[in-house]
């Protein structure tokens, strides 16, 4: 019996635990481009201007793009068969607990006059989101975006570590059909 009540306090702080670092990915494509006719890539510098992130970062996201791009075989070109872009987004999010004490109130000790608004907690996080655009670079027309949105890296020594999960996750779903 007690197995039972302490099974769905495992699950939830399991799930809770697990969604602080996930990666959320999604990603959507041109059906009628024939993926397999894309074997090399450059970076498509005026899309890559317009992200509204540091230089740094965005020399981040470039080499996490490139590790994972090498691992699927393309390789870099002067006449390249795809571009690749990038933009991003961020957003804070601001959490409030208020948490009451629990002897406030009727019980042992109540006291009318003694009401407190307890304490509060408040945490912010900064989300971002990426996306990564493949471009047909012949037709100038999109054939692939990926989306990754996660919690990002507070620390500048995690910095890349974080942003090459979140490419590596967003790469995982090119080329369509292939997903793990």
């Amino acid at each position: 019996m007690k197995f039972l009540r302490i099974t769905p306090v495992l699950l939830l702080f399991t799930i809770l635990l697990s969604s602080c670092n996930s990666v959320r990915v999604a990603s959507d494509y041109d059906r009628e481009a024939n993926f397999s006719n894309y074997g090399t890539y450059a970076f498509f510098k005026p899309g890559i201007d317009k992200a509204e992130i540091s230089d740094l970062d965005k020399k981040r996201i470039l080499r996490a793009i490139e590790t994972e791009m090498s691992k699927k075989g393309f390789t870099k070109s002067d006449n390249p068969d795809l571009l690749v872009s990038i933009f991003t987004k961020t957003n804070e999010n601001i959490n409030i607990y208020n948490n009451a004490y629990p002897y406030w109130g009727y019980g042992w000790g109540w006291n009318p006059w003694y009401w407190g608004s307890g304490f509060n907690t408040v945490s912010s996080t900064s989300e971002g989101t990426l996306y990564i655009d493949l471009i047909d670079s012949e037709g100038k027309e999109l054939v692939w975006q990926g989306m990754g949105t996660a919690a990002l890296a507070d620390q500048v020594d995690k910095k890349q570590e974080r942003i090459n999960e979140i490419v590596s996750k967003i790469m995982e779903k090119y080329p369509p059909g292939l997903e793990k």
